[in-house]
């Protein structure tokens, strides 16, 4: 429901002159639906059910493409430090997730600074643990891993309140200031990363976290840019659109026939496969929820790819499902795209799912 409150909220933005007096209050109703997206995701994040494609990257790399945003979310009176390690290793995550995890702790340890002027530090270190060091060491695991570092000066921790810190709903602020699921994020996201994390604080003295994720052994693949450009209106694949909502169904249409795609729609499985088998021309992609009445995404795009085996696939769902994915962990070449999804989320997405070659086993 949010996909069609947000993505409506949009088309009607795009269309309103900018002197509207109706803006100001569509721009309200936008931003309440995205907050509420941000926490269904932290829900997920924390009970481990986020849907995540995990690759092979190096942190530094990811830390690196961050640098601006975080420094943006601490403000001026925080010097931000970064401290990257020269030879850091691999580690396989989904890089979205380092970028969850790292804005809510810079925040916290914005939080913990507040009015005075402050510093955070940033670090990453390669680290080895044995059993004898884990075994004086509560929480801590055997093996090689990555460490990810984030320190404050602020005002730091009361003892009695670390027990509790990953907590979901647990938090210091009054009431508006936080939702208590920040930090509890972040254990969830470690965790389904089959890391550790491990924090020291005393009062008056700041906070570091220390994060330990698993060191991989394959190469590291580059950080990929975020798109800056508006993405293109002139497309000219025709894409198969199966979603059993109607109203997921009417906005999800309104969004790709907005960037030039000739859309072909269907509410079951079972009229995609008629429309398929009677379509006349090409049919490029595949565009399917995941959880439907009659068969799921995974038996339909079998099914259609029987009538079209060059046809891409692209599975869209609000929450992970095994139908793609294992313990919430994508199959390989599985593309997917969660709900909710902004419109140029949904370009760049299909476009990157079109534009990848098939590969041939």
């Amino acid at each position: 429901m949010l996909n069609v409150i947000l993505g409506q909220t949009e088309f009607a933005l795009e269309r309103l002159p900018p002197d509207s007096p109706l803006r100001e209050h569509l721009e309200e109703i936008q931003k309440a639906g995205q907050r509420s997206a941000d926490l269904t995701r932290q829900l997920l994040a924390f009970a481990r059910k986020q849907t995540i494609a995990p690759k092979a990257m190096n942190l530094n790399d990811i830390i690196d493409s961050m640098l601006k945003m975080l420094s943006r979310l601490i403000g001026e009176d925080i010097d931000l430090l970064w401290k990257p390690s020269a030879d850091l290793g691999a580690v396989c995550v989904d890089p979205s997730q380092i970028d969850q995890l790292l804005a809510n702790l810079v925040i916290n340890a914005r939080d913990a600074i507040g009015a005075k002027n402050g510093k955070v530090t940033i670090e990453t270190h390669n680290v080895s643990f044995n059993d004898e060091y884990c075994a004086g060491h509560l929480g801590f695991s055997p093996g090689d891993f990555v460490m990810l570092g984030v320190s404050d000066n602020g005002c730091g921790i009361n003892p009695d309140i670390l027990p509790h810190l990953f907590e979901p709903f647990f938090t210091t602020k009054r009431i508006g200031k936080g939702t208590g699921l920040g930090l509890a994020t972040v254990y969830g996201i470690v965790k389904q990363n089959q890391g550790f994390i491990n924090v020291y604080s005393e009062p008056g003295q700041g906070t570091t976290f220390k994060i330990y994720l698993p060191l991989h052994d394959g190469q590291a693949l580059p950080v990929a840019k975020q798109a800056t450009e508006k993405p293109a209106t002139d497309n000219k694949e025709t894409i198969l659109l199966v979603e059993d909502e109607p109203s997921i169904l009417n906005i999800s249409t309104m969004m790709l026939e907005n960037f030039g795609y000739t859309v072909l729609t269907a509410e079951t499985p079972e009229k995609a496969i008629k429309l398929a088998s009677e379509h006349a021309g090409e049919i490029h992609l595949l565009m399917t929820d995941v959880v439907m009445p009659e068969m799921n995404g995974r038996e339909l795009a079998r099914k259609i790819l029987a009538l079209y085996p060059e046809l891409k696939c692209l599975f869209m769902s609000g929450y992970t499902a095994n139908v793609i994915a294992h313990h919430g962990v994508l199959d390989q070449d599985v593309f997917f795209i969660q709900k909710p999804f902004s419109m140029n989320d949904l370009a760049d997405k299909v476009r990157e799912t079109l534009d990848t070659r098939t590969r041939k086993d």
